[in-house]
């Protein structure tokens, strides 16, 4: 079956409606951000569990009248949040005080792309009529599910995934559905964890609903729905504008590739056409098509793609963070048609496991940059895909008892170089960051030996591709299983323009000694017991230029800071040094034999990524 998906569009200003002028337009883009910022910062402060108040794994956004997001977090992940709802409660049903909530990956399209993540969704009233919605989602760290933590290299369907929530209305005018919550929590193996959560949740929902009610008051429905209507035509024109100066009309193609799935199969390659046209209207047509891509995997790498997230990502690279603009869903809708493949693996077909979605979702922003750079346009090269290791198991309490612990720790990783700048080191994901040290170690039983950059694991080229992490884990507990999601050995990050791949990561068991073992890079059941190392290395972004382009003071800068090794300085890069300087001469000489490059490079340099 082939899935052919339109982007809804956002209504443009009408001449019915008071115009918000220029100046107001301002106040209101500055007031819905601000809001959109304080719900996520009431979250991070109440939240219990780690993910949300450690890791910053939430999202927040504000939506119009009929649902299109207004502002939203600069987090490419996102899709059509509302309209999973309004199909099983329409909005001319809703009432002040309502609240809406589900996690149903497969009955939402994709807009949740995997069972941990919740949503709820507010309608915001004033005067009687519905003028906005709010919503707020987070990562709950156990919802059930064959192991704790709820995803697994093990699964092979959703329903070992969790618990699978519908959209269900949670609360009624004002009166909140406990039996459904507690149903909820019941399903989760640290029930006082989920509720400390849920209310956080809730409460940043209740906040977005007060906040935009002040905005309201202040400015009349219809100047805000007039302002909100603006900043999305604003949106959508800019990135039409930027799409057009990039491709030109014909069709452009990309391919990438994850390496497995943990179940033994794989590679499986992502095959992204972006195409422009005329339309019958004379208009340009911009469709993207992901509809060869490789069939659906048994195990849970699939990606429940939703249709908003071409559209969002290529969004958010043309916005380059620009403070004059807002994150909406005028990125999605600059794009005419989303083209997927039901059975692919970024549409399955329910109930294939979606639980370790998120290295599928790091390399498919890869290959849309990817898209952009075949065409001509200067995205950045390949990032690595986050490194996840959830570690649970017992340790011994000051009472001597026995305790269950879950640690989930995300690593970060190294992103790819920019046309006019390294990539970024040590990132877990956009806005989201690792644990603390300080955090780790007084919370679960770990000693954290070492923490720091993964030496040599950026890509090399005139500007240097973001680097990995390394971590070292002491374990204190007692016992202890480890499922570990390491992707790109096989298919590292690509560099560009003669920039080279980046490096590759690993996770080893007692690394240097005669108990070493190297643990399968996507796998899970991993015993540790007390006095084991684990060491976890991740992988870094591609480089973007000749690496003999690279100025030898900045070689010398990454020799001195631990970026780059002596030899791979002068292996790579063509840096002679001479004790912590540069040796001009010696280097000079060096670079006369400038190694030939091509136009991507994954291990070798190759004019087209097959």
């Amino acid at each position: 079956m082939l899935q052919t998906a339109r982007t809804a569009q956002a209504p443009d200003p009408t001449p019915d409606r008071p115009a918000c002028d220029p100046v107001s337009l301002e106040i209101i883009r500055g007031a819905i951000a601000a809001a959109q910022s304080e719900m996520e910062a009431l979250l991070e402060r109440t939240a219990i569990s780690a993910f949300i108040r450690e890791k910053k794994d939430f999202y927040t956004a504000l939506f119009d009248e009929n649902g299109v997001m207004a502002i939203g977090s600069m987090v490419p992940i996102f899709g059509d949040m509302t309209s999973p709802v309004f199909e099983h409660f329409p909005p001319e049903t809703m009432k002040p005080g309502d609240l809406y909530w589900y996690n149903d990956c497969y009955g939402s399209r994709g807009a949740v792309s995997h069972s941990n993540d919740q949503v709820l969704l507010a309608p915001v009233f004033r005067n009687g009529k519905r003028c906005a919605f709010v919503m707020s989602w987070a990562h709950f760290a156990d919802i059930g599910g064959m192991h704790p933590g709820s995803i697994s290299p093990d699964a092979t369907d959703i329903f070992q995934e969790g618990i699978i929530i519908p959209p269900t209305k949670l609360i009624d005018q004002g009166v909140t559905n406990e039996a459904t919550l507690a149903i909820f929590h019941r399903n989760s193996r640290f029930p006082e964890q989920s509720n400390g959560d849920m209310r956080a949740l809730m409460a940043s929902v209740e906040l977005g609903v007060r906040r935009v009610g002040e905005i309201l008051d202040r400015f009349g429905a219809e100047v805000v729905a007039d302002a909100f209507a603006q900043l999305l035509a604003r949106t959508r024109r800019l990135v039409r504008a930027r799409l057009a100066e990039t491709f030109d009309y014909g069709t452009h193609r990309f391919t990438d590739a994850i390496d497995a799935d943990g179940h033994g199969n794989g590679p499986f390659r992502m095959r992204f056409a972006l195409t422009r046209q005329k339309g019958k209207d004379g208009e340009d047509r911009f469709i993207f098509d992901a509809t060869e891509s490789d069939d659906q995997a048994p195990g849970p790498v699939n990606y429940l793609m939703n249709r908003g997230v071409p559209g969002m990502a290529l969004g958010l690279f043309y916005l380059g963070g620009d403070s004059a603009q807002v994150c909406n869903a005028g990125g999605p809708n600059a794009i005419d048609e989303v083209r997927l493949r039901e059975g692919s693996f970024l549409l399955p077909k329910w109930p294939a496991p979606l639980g370790m979605r998120g290295l599928t979702t790091m390399r498919v922003i890869s290959a849309i940059g990817g898209l952009v750079n075949v065409a001509g346009g200067n995205a950045p090269a390949a990032n690595s895909a986050y490194v996840i290791s959830i570690m649970r198991g017992r340790f011994r309490n000051e009472a001597g008892e026995l305790e269950r612990f879950l640690l989930a720790d995300g690593i970060g990783v190294g992103y790819g170089a920019r046309p006019n700048a390294d990539g970024i080191d040590a990132v877990y994901f956009v806005a989201q960051e690792n644990y603390p040290v300080e955090f780790l170690e007084t919370g679960y039983p770990i000693r954290l030996l070492r923490y720091g950059i993964a030496r040599d694991s950026g890509g090399a080229g005139t500007h240097r591709g973001g680097c990995g992490i390394v971590r070292e884990y002491e374990i204190l507990a007692e016992d202890a299983l480890l499922a570990v999601r390491i992707d790109s050995l096989k298919n590292p990050p690509w560099g560009i323009h003669g920039g080279m791949g980046g490096g590759t990561g690993r996770a080893v068991v007692n690394p240097g000694t005669d108990r070493e073992r190297v643990l399968r890079p996507l796998s899970d059941g991993n015993r540790l017991v007390r006095g084991d190392i684990l060491r976890m290395e991740t992988g870094g972004g591609g480089g973007y230029g000749h690496p003999f382009d690279r100025l030898p003071a900045k070689v010398l800068e990454d020799v001195l800071g631990g970026y780059v090794s002596r030899e791979a300085a002068e292996g790579l890069y063509g840096v002679i040094l001479s004790g912590n300087a540069v040796d001009e001469a010696a280097t000079a000489r060096a670079r006369v034999d400038r190694p030939a490059a091509g136009r991507f490079h994954r291990t070798e340099y190759v004019d087209v990524l097959a």
